[in-house]
């Protein structure tokens, strides 16, 4: 290797390999001088400092020939060091170059990793001496990369989706029916046992939470708890590491090929709102280091603190042109390179603010709509953050899918009888046109969830009334308040007989108003076998059994049930519309494409409080052409009355009859017999669904 160091390419950022040697880019506006710090292949020692030679325009860079792939590296850069002006510049500090794509070794909780030192009394204005080397891993000059073929993708329609939340390590840390050495890996991911299980349950798309190489907070250290979720992001483009398998950091494309083949896409929930350096008080590890300035969105007039629209103590400058070509090569990244088939934002309102505030048609939508790779994938935005104006649910680009947690939380009230949530609950089963129908959006829009993540599972819904946080060591204080959650009389488990079947009986009655409601249904990993957090709300920092999936204690008979439900909504179309429905009337039947009725077939009382039964027919929208008119009508009947009640069904045309699809109160769920011919039974507390079925096609 050469150690003289030619003037290389700006063009490309990041360490490029092109056969023969290797070029540096880097971009810092606000740099002096700009070294690369080589180190032995331990990560142990620094052998060579070099200066990058040539800067064009913020671009620092240069070429070292005979560099090849697997070397170890870094930067320091030189700069003022003025927290009062924004600036943050301390050579003593080894920055991880943004554009790596492989790290080696880990970070170590020490006082070097902060640019100011920890003992004076001056905080963050202070200037440390400290060299982090020793304590941060090292960038890895990676070989040139290879594009997926456009033919493995299995490009599921919007309206043909079911997507499952999980966690990479939590899915299978405790799944015996995967080999122990690939539990938690991203091989154990993409395993037989996995696979089979989601085809069984009908996913197309399986969501996982930040798989960006991420930081544990300090403060989750000193309490010997880690970051689980993954929401703290270092490394755009790293695959976090703590997910290898044996086959390492290749272990991630392979797992995406493995989900292609069976016909499941892979979205990543990425987190370019913030990163892990935190607010003024935190750690040095690369953006602060390399341009605090550009990267970070600093207060006005107060440039040392930064504006904290995401609570977690900094927020990313997406408006900056280089920090949202950082973005735009990162997206462009995981679809070409890693292969991922679309993404869901994180604290997506941050990424569209402008100096004026959210803004729909701001820079990172406008690039990222206008990109022939980026405006090909599925896009799904969390519409809030916690800054100004910053719940935004429906305001998003039309391209766009976004969480509802008004579905969430409406469903959850009705479920539980609040006071006037049935007439809010009519708005959420028809795709909550009041949120998303504008711009010629689709139904689809509505990604509708009843848990998350972030929150109760379902089965703790239905046990808590409270959450129980106590083992994150924040006393009980973290966590959302507002869970609408019913622990039928007892807080956590009981052995009362009545109590387990009217717990299991609201499951299945909140995961059918899921499956049967329009827009894009989101399954939380685990709800569907019945998991439970023991009442934790708020599982972000717990690698531990309480946020990994309890297998050994799954229900079956609920996963089953789950299943029934996603091939009911595949062979129904009128449950996966595109088009809104308001009413109209079809050309093929002179029929509303909607109706609202009571159990007695008249129009439903919507000034009623406490309405709480109700029946729906849904058509093929009456907004599409004739010829593109859905042929498929179902009678859909919720009572949460604790009453059971007899529900009269509409007249049948001639040639058809009505097929029980669904009863929730039932063991055999799907029974798919005739009802009729005038009444059918509806128990307390259920969900039931008839077809209309053409004779013909009577078995």
């Amino acid at each position: 290797m050469s150690t003289r160091m030619l003037p290389g390419s700006p063009n490309r950022l990041g360490a490029r390999f092109d056969g023969e040697g290797t070029n540096f880019s880097l971009f810092s506006a606000n740099a002096q001088k700009v070294e690369l710090c080589l180190f032995s292949d331990d990560g142990l020692r620094e052998t060579q400092r070099i200066t990058l030679p040539e800067r064009s325009g913020p671009v620092w860079h240069g070429y070292l020939p005979g560099l090849h792939p697997g070397a170890l590296y870094g930067y320091r850069v030189h700069g003022p060091y003025a927290p009062e002006h924004g600036h943050r510049f301390n050579p003593n500090k080894l920055l991880l170059d943004p554009y790596t794509r492989e790290l080696r070794g880990a970070f170590r909780q020490h006082e070097a990793l902060l640019g100011f030192d920890a003992s004076d009394p001056a905080g963050d204005l202070s200037f440390s001496s400290l060299d982090s080397a020793a304590y941060v891993p090292k960038a890895v000059v990676s070989a040139a990369e290879v594009l997926v073929p456009e033919t493995e993708r299995p490009h599921c329609r919007a309206d043909e989706m079911l997507i499952y939340e999980a966690h990479v390590k939590g899915l299978t840390k405790q799944l015996a029916d995967v080999s122990e050495e690939l539990r938690g890996t991203y091989e154990g991911l993409a395993s037989d046992a996995v696979i089979e299980h989601l085809q069984k349950l009908g996913v197309t798309s399986i969501e996982l939470l930040p798989v960006h190489a991420f930081v544990d907070d300090a403060f989750l250290a000193r309490k010997g708890l880690r970051n689980y979720w993954g929401y703290n992001t270092i490394g755009f483009f790293v695959p976090e590491p703590r997910y290898h398998g044996p086959a390492g950091r290749a272990g991630f494309r392979a797992m995406v090929q493995r989900f292609h083949a069976a016909g499941i896409e892979v979205i990543l929930d990425v987190v370019y709102n913030h990163t892990a350096e935190g607010d003024h008080r935190g750690p040095t590890l690369s953006f602060r280091g390399i341009d605090n300035a550009s990267y970070y969105r600093l207060i006005q007039g107060q440039s040392r603190y930064y504006v904290n629209d995401t609570g977690t103590g900094n927020t990313v400058n997406a408006s900056h042109p280089f920090v949202l070509r950082m973005i735009l090569d990162s997206l462009r990244y995981w679809v070409e390179v890693m292969g991922v088939d679309g993404f869901r934002f994180d604290l997506a309102t941050t990424l569209g603010r402008e100096a004026h505030g959210f803004d729909p048609n701001g820079g990172f939508f406008d690039a990222l709509r206008q990109d022939p790779i980026l405006s090909d994938v599925h896009l799904i935005a969390e519409p809030w953050d916690i800054g100004p104006g910053g719940y935004q649910l429906g305001h998003f680009p039309p391209e766009f899918g976004e969480w509802n947690d008004r579905f969430r939380d409406t469903s959850r009230r009705y479920w539980r009888g609040d006071d006037h949530s049935t007439q809010e609950l009519a708005g959420c089963v028809l795709g909550s046109a009041s949120q998303f129908d504008r711009d010629s959006r689709r139904a689809s829009s509505s990604v509708n969830l009843i848990t998350a993540h972030d929150g109760f599972t379902l089965a703790d819904v239905t046990r808590y009334a409270q959450r129980h946080n106590l083992a994150n060591g924040e006393d009980g204080r973290d966590g959302h308040n507002a869970n609408f959650s019913d622990n039928f009389g007892v807080e956590g488990d009981s052995d009362d007989p009545l109590i387990r079947a009217n717990r299991s009986r609201r499951q299945r009655n909140l995961l059918a108003t899921l499956f049967l409601s329009q827009g894009t249904p989101m399954l939380l990993a685990g709800d569907e076998i019945g998991n439970s957090q023991n009442g934790n709300n708020n599982a972000y920092c717990q690698d531990n059994p309480i946020g990994w999936i309890d297998w050994e204690s799954r229900d079956d008979g609920l996963a089953d049930f789950v299943a029934g439900l996603a091939a009911l909504r595949k062979d129904h179309s009128s449950l996966r519309q595109s088009r809104f429905l308001h009413g109209a009337t079809r050309e093929l039947d002179r029929k509303p494409d909607v109706e609202w009725l009571d159990f007695n077939c008249r129009p439903l009382d919507w000034r009623d409080p406490g309405l709480s039964s109700f029946a729906l027919v849904l058509r093929g929208s009456g907004e599409c052409p004739r010829d593109a008119q859905v042929h498929d009508t179902l009678l859909l009947l919720f009572n949460r009355d604790n009453d059971d009640l007899e529900a009269r069904i509409p007249d049948c045309p001639d040639g058809f009859f009505w097929r029980l699809e669904l009863d929730t109160a039932v063991e055999d769920a799907f029974p798919q017999s005739d009802a009729g011919p005038d009444t059918v039974f509806v128990q307390g507390q259920s969900v039931v669904v008839l077809a209309l079925i053409a004779l013909s096609e009577r078995p």
